[in-house]
């Protein structure tokens, strides 16, 4: 992100140095200011976008890391709007951060090492930010299956590629993708096939 940013501030100096020097040449001063102002409020945009990227990125890798991996539910808040709409893998979607903490809880029931605790590709632009990463755990607990019953333990791991697509207001994100492949999850775990 930094090297994006310094690219971009370069390009932008370059084009800014060019029109300063060709100042002499222009028919006037106040095309010239006004061509100046413009490149000054494009690296300014450029700037502000690149800065609020950034930000909501350091808040998905603490989500992921931290609040996800540690169930530090109470903390979700940080970077989920009160009224998110949450898009899951097996296609249903829910609203509302109480309904997803209670959704994420679940996930711990039955494995609960669930973690995430790398994004090897993380980017983004204006209020949408992309990540993907890793997501593991162990199935060591009796997972519910309702009425009161119970899938024994496999005691089997799983690791699968996962990906999630934020769309960010105001620092949190109102609305969120999650992607990994359920079935691949299931096979893993020793439900599958």
């Amino acid at each position: 992100m930094k090297t994006k940013k310094a690219i971009y501030a370069i390009i932008l100096a370059f084009a800014l140095t060019t029109f300063i020097s060709c100042k002499k040449e222009a028919n006037t001063d106040s095309e010239s200011q006004a061509t100046i102002t413009s490149l000054q409020k494009q690296i300014t945009e450029l700037t502000a976008n690149s800065t609020l990227v950034n930000e909501n990125l350091i808040k998905f890798d603490t989500l992921d890391y931290t609040v996800f991996s540690n169930q530090e539910w109470t903390r979700l808040h940080e970077s989920h709007a009160k009224n998110i709409k949450v898009n899951w893998p097996d296609g249903h979607f829910t609203t509302g951060i109480e309904k997803h903490i209670e959704d994420l809880k679940a996930m711990f029931v039955y494995a609960p090492d669930t973690r995430i605790k790398q994004h090897p590709i993380r980017f983004g632009s204006g209020q949408y930010t992309a990540v993907a990463g890793i997501m593991e755990g162990t199935f060591t607990k009796p997972m519910p299956i309702g009425e009161g019953k119970f899938i024994q333990p496999t005691g089997k791991s799983f690791k699968l590629p996962m990906a999630t697509i934020g769309i960010w207001k105001n620092g949190v994100m109102i609305e969120e993708f999650l992607y990994w492949d359920n079935k691949t999850y299931m096979d893993q775990i020793g439900l599958g096939k």
